[in-house]
């Protein structure tokens, strides 16, 4: 505390309030710090680390670590002077001016599908500390699917859109993860999802296609027969779950027929040297896709790591050859084209980037098969643009990258950040199907993190 704070403290005192009055003023004044921001971001794009990226093989080496902590790789300098990151990312080293690298994440929970949700939802999971609970209405919204409510989209794309799938891990009982989608909010808002391999030549969005012998004046015809026979199934209507399909019926057909929303999914509009930039790969061209997304309207895109069959960044074993070979390179093509892409078309400043997992990895190195365990207590993320403070390095671990020891961040801390950032009012309620008021966030705003 700075010596005002701490008169206010002793004033406090002799009125009798003591450090529990002291600390309801400071929680007031935290949601006084809540208000929207005069110049929001216009986007986010969210880059879902699914399987929990090792801190020590990518934003937090410690080279002074025995070599059971310390691992395979090595630091390297940065375009940031005293910054270091691993040295598989070569690429993105030279856009850390961009970035805010936070080394002090951390919580408790060390199961992939509860902390899943917390990462994506920024509240906790309605059963914590679970591989074994798969989705449900209790869920807390996708963060997607809070800016859907706050930002409906009116020309005709979604307001949040998930590739390459929902994640899902086989190992777990409970299977895919909870909080990636509408939740409590409703159906209405669960978002688009597009499925599949973005790098395949063939692959095309499901449902934005007419059938060959279906032209739009056909489709057309067929919309005004289902609103006459909507119009006598007014009583279904009045349910929820009519309510919800007609939504979804209608934004889908409003999609198929627009050439706007087809133009923004086609990936073939790019260059050759931008595709091969983001990398010829499903990650990368995910990315890529969700670059065009925003560009066109979109205010989140969410990008879960792909299904590798490999346990995507749960590196239990193999560690150093599984993120040198097949999951660094990709994640430092992609992220590194996306900010100078977003650099070069004037899209940073107003573009959240957020790269994160769920959790990081254990320090020491388990011994049989080269691999880390689960570790909640301390990890890494990265947030860019939209008003973020560039080149900086927030909160600090301790020798071993296992706790922090600077500036702890919790998952809600991180989401409560990004929302504060695209200008949802943070400290409000939101009501939910049964119209009961619910938190849109549990943590705190980042304000040293913030322009």
């Amino acid at each position: 505390m700075n010596r005002r704070q701490l008169l206010q403290v002793g004033a406090l005192g002799a009125l009798g309030l003591g450090w529990g009055g002291l600390q309801a003023q400071l929680e007031a004044a935290n949601l006084s710090q809540l208000t929207p921001r005069k110049k929001p971001a216009k986007a986010c794009i969210f880059i879902f680390m699914w399987g929990g990226p090792s801190q020590l093989e990518t934003f937090d080496l410690k080279p002074d670590a025995p070599a059971e902590v310390r691992g395979d790789f090595n630091p390297i300098a940065t375009k940031v002077p005293g910054t270091q990151i691993c040295e598989h990312f070569s690429r993105l080293a030279q856009w850390t001016d961009k970035l805010a690298i936070i080394r002090s994440l951390t919580h408790d929970d060390p199961a992939h599908l509860s902390s899943g949700h917390a990462t994506l939802t920024g509240q906790l999971a309605p059963v914590v500390k679970s591989d074994a609970d798969p989705p449900s209405s209790k869920d807390s919204p996708h963060l997607g699917s809070l800016i859907s409510k706050f930002r409906p989209n009116q020309a005709g794309l979604p307001s949040f859109v998930a590739m390459p799938w929902k994640a899902l891990h086989p190992a777990a009982s409970g299977g895919e993860a909870p909080g990636q989608h509408g939740g409590w909010l409703g159906s209405a808002y669960d978002g688009m999802l597009l499925k599949g391999d973005l790098n395949d030549p063939k692959w095309r969005p499901q449902g934005l296609g007419l059938p060959d012998n279906m032209g739009l004046d056909r489709l057309e015809s067929r919309v005004a027969l289902l609103k006459m026979m909507d119009a006598q199934r007014a009583s279904l209507h009045e349910s929820l779950a009519g309510s919800a399909f007609d939504s979804h019926q209608t934004r889908a057909i409003e999609m198929i027929g627009s050439p706007h929303v087809r133009q923004a999914f086609d990936l073939t509009q790019e260059s050759d040297a931008t595709r091969d930039r983001y990398g010829r790969n499903i990650h990368g061209q995910c990315v890529l896709m969700a670059r065009r997304l925003v560009e066109h309207g979109v205010p989140l895109v969410s990008v879960n790591w792909h299904n590798d069959g490999k346990n995507f960044w749960d590196t239990h074993g193999d560690n150093f050859n599984r993120m040198k070979n097949d999951l660094i390179p990709p994640a430092d093509m992609a992220l590194s084209a996306l900010l100078q892409d977003l650099e070069e078309r004037g899209m940073l400043e107003e573009t959240v980037v957020a790269w994160v997992g769920e959790f990081g990895r254990r320090p020491q190195i388990t011994k049989n098969n080269a691999g880390r365990e689960h570790w909640p207590f301390c990890y890494s993320g990265l947030l860019a643009g939209g008003g973020i403070k560039p080149g900086v390095v927030y909160g600090a671990s301790d020798k071993h990258a296992a706790y922090p020891v600077a500036d702890p961040v919790s998952p809600q801390d991180y989401a409560t950040t990004i929302l504060h950032a695209m200008g949802v009012p943070t400290a409000e309620t939101l009501p939910d199907r049964e119209n009961r008021p619910h938190h849109i966030c549990s943590g705190k705003v980042l304000q040293d993190l913030l322009i």
